[in-house]
Formats: structure tokens, sequence, C-alpha cells
């Protein structure tokens, strides 16, 4: 399910359309947030009485810069020249070493292939977006992180590596502030 307020944005599902599927905002942003398996699933009641159960919309578009680009370019009308897009990424980071415990947890099917889906579709949507939209001016920060320190993945839980983490993003958005300013400004 991909939540729209506008029945210009349905694609195809115009007689049918309801805001949100007439769900709330709580709602869709919790269902696009639950990474199952590591977050409960989401079950939503929608206005036609569906209960429906979701879980990440990382796996339909953990990217979503290319599904931006085409609400504003087809559902809105807006002409590519008058767009511009800043997409933002969570970065690449080494492998951390693991543990007994974690390793078994990490070999678990169902994570290592919601981990290597997350990562393919953004690859894939960016790829898609350049192609499809590279005359719209674009600043992407998702930055490469590989010092042996910055390892981390979906399970980590130590505070002090997510303030680095977090301080490290602030760095990121830091390098790219021009381009960032002169993208919305320009």
């Amino acid at each position: 399910m991909i939540f729209k307020s506008r029945h210009t944005q349905a694609h195809g599902r115009r007689a049918t359309f309801e805001p949100g599927f007439g769900c709330s905002l709580a709602d869709a942003v919790e269902a696009s947030c639950s990474a199952f398996p590591f977050f409960e699933r989401k079950l939503v009641t929608t206005a036609s009485g569906a209960v429906v159960e979701l879980f990440d919309g990382g796996y339909c578009a953990n990217n979503p810069a290319l599904y931006a680009l085409a609400d504003a370019t087809v559902a809105l009308g807006y002409a590519p020249a008058d767009c511009r897009l800043l997409s933002l990424g969570c970065g690449q980071y080494p492998e951390p070493h693991r543990g007994f415990i974690a390793r078994q947890i990490q070999n678990f099917l169902p994570v290592q292939l919601l981990q290597k889906t997350l990562e393919v579709n953004t690859a894939s949507m960016d790829q898609l977006r350049r192609l499809l939209y590279a005359d719209i001016p674009t600043v992407r920060i998702s930055d490469t992180f590989d010092k042996p320190e910055m390892a981390t993945d979906m399970f980590e839980h130590d505070l002090r590596k997510l303030n680095l983490l977090q301080q490290q993003g602030v760095e990121s958005f830091a390098r790219r502030e021009g381009d960032v300013r002169a993208l919305l400004l320009g």
C-alpha cells in the first residue's frame, strides 16, 4: 500500500480512491517504519473496513525519490524543469564483528533477506531515478563510512555508537550544505 492524499496520485484507482485508504497518518507512518522482523507488523483498518497487515515501506520504496518525482511530474503535473530533488539516505557502513549469538541471528534467513532487499531496492530505485529523470537537479546525501569504528547494522543499540553515527550524519550534510542551498535556491 502506498498512502496518497490526493486522487490525482492514485495512478489507476481513482474511482475507489480514499485519502490514505482511510487510515490515519500515524497508522501510515507506523506501518512504513515497521521493519519486520525487527519490529512488529502493523494492522490497519481501511475506510472500507478491510484489516490489512503491513510492514516496512522499504520493501517497496526504501529510497522513495522515484515515486516522489513520478507524483510531482505525472500525478500533480509539474514540469520536470520546475522540480528539484533532495534525497537523504542512511549511508553505507562496514559490517560489524559479531559474537556467536548475533551471528546466529544475522544468519537467520528473514534478517538477511530484509537487509539485502533494502540495499538492492535503494540502489535500483536511485538508478531508475537517474535514468528516467536525468534532467532534474538532484542532491543525494548518503555517504559511505568505511572506518572500522563505523561498523554497524540494523541491530545497533550502543548509544555511544548511535551518537557517533548521528554526528557523521551532521557532517555529511555539512559537506553538501552548499549543494543543497544551490539546489533549493537555484
